[in-house]
């Protein structure tokens, strides 16, 4: 593919949202010895791509201008690098690109094969891109910050899971529920009835004195909240804990890191837990198999073609999509 140019969206500075998103042309890119390029048919926006555009993760992100965003996409395989062992060109798969290179918003890019995953015909590419940043994030925050078994086992947790309707928080009402859980969630009014088919046992709305107060209709108190909401304060989490209550923050600020230390040094039972995701292909193979066998199912808020990635990027900032927004080049 040496020499060969493809469509792609990049910003060159901070700031701008959807208008700073400038259409180019550039090189199509090579893979190295460890990774496979990819001819993408579905990309999957994430708030952490126009959070990282605002710089709101500086200086970390992005390692440098021009970057094109976005980490989450399907396709086949178009070439494999030296390296490479599991994957040859015309497989179908999944893939994680690296936040600090970028290269989701489009048409080809390079993935590591430790992050690359075979794509099943039973699930469609905009499903599979889905999963990547959201559904690794619920994973891991169910599973290693609140210790829920997804094999059903182990004692019953009570968990609250906040904004249950968005990304994150769609599949972690799924995969909750595999689990010896309870689950109460909370979404704005119009999405009552789609976390309840979900799986959640009890849903509130959110702008309710009970809903903003995050009291559970049943009296239960929460073993773990999956805060998938902004600008939920400590003071609001802490009543409805149970005595080892613990919140895993998807997305934690400074309040919440400041919080996280003040429990820590003062050996506080109840805990504020903020989560970096550290994905991994194995846990990304086991979504996508749940998926396979119609125990995860992703939602798809609406699609974009490249051409109008910026409509995608604009619907993303607004923060109320249900389920996932996917660009298809």
């Amino acid at each position: 593919m040496a020499g060969k140019l493809m469509h792609a969206l990049w910003y060159d500075s901070y700031g701008g949202g959807p208008a700073g998103l400038k259409h180019v042309e550039v090189p199509v890119p090579s893979p190295s010895k460890d990774e496979v390029l990819i001819k993408f048919e579905a990309i999957s926006l994430n708030p952490v791509d126009w959070k990282i555009q605002k710089g709101m993760i500086r200086p970390l992100m992005p390692r440098k201008f021009p970057y094109i965003p976005g980490t989450d996409v399907a396709g086949e395989v178009v070439e494999a690098g030296s390296g490479v062992k599991n994957f040859k060109a015309g497989d179908k798969v999944v893939a994680m690109l690296s936040h600090l290179g970028g290269g989701g918003l489009a048409e080809y890019g390079v993935a590591k094969e430790s992050l690359t995953v075979v794509r099943p015909p039973e699930v469609s590419a905009a499903e599979a891109a889905g999963l990547l940043v959201a559904g690794l994030t619920a994973h891991q925050a169910l599973t290693q910050a609140c210790g829920v078994k997804l094999d059903g086992s182990g004692p019953r947790k009570n968990i609250l899971i906040t904004a249950a309707s968005g990304g994150v928080g769609h599949y972690a009402v799924q995969l909750a529920k595999l689990g010896n859980t309870h689950v109460t969630a909370t979404c704005g009014a119009r999405n009552i009835d789609f976390v309840k088919s979900l799986g959640a046992d009890e849903v509130l709305d959110y702008k309710t004195p009970d809903g903003a107060a995050l009291k559970s209709p049943s009296g239960q108190k929460y073993d773990a909240v999956v805060q998938c909401a902004s600008n939920i304060p400590w003071s609001t989490f802490e009543p409805n804990l149970s005595a080892n209550g613990k919140v895993i923050d998807i997305t934690p600020g400074p309040s919440a890191m400041w919080t996280f230390a003040v429990k820590k040094l003062t050996f506080s039972k109840k805990q504020l837990v903020p989560l970096l995701l550290i994905p991994k292909g194995e846990h990304l193979a086991y979504l996508v198999n749940l998926a396979k066998e119609g125990k995860l199912k992703t939602v798809i808020d609406s699609k974009h073609p490249l051409s109008k990635a910026e409509d995608a990027w604009a619907k993303s900032i607004d923060s109320h999509a249900t389920g996932k927004i996917i660009i298809e080049p």
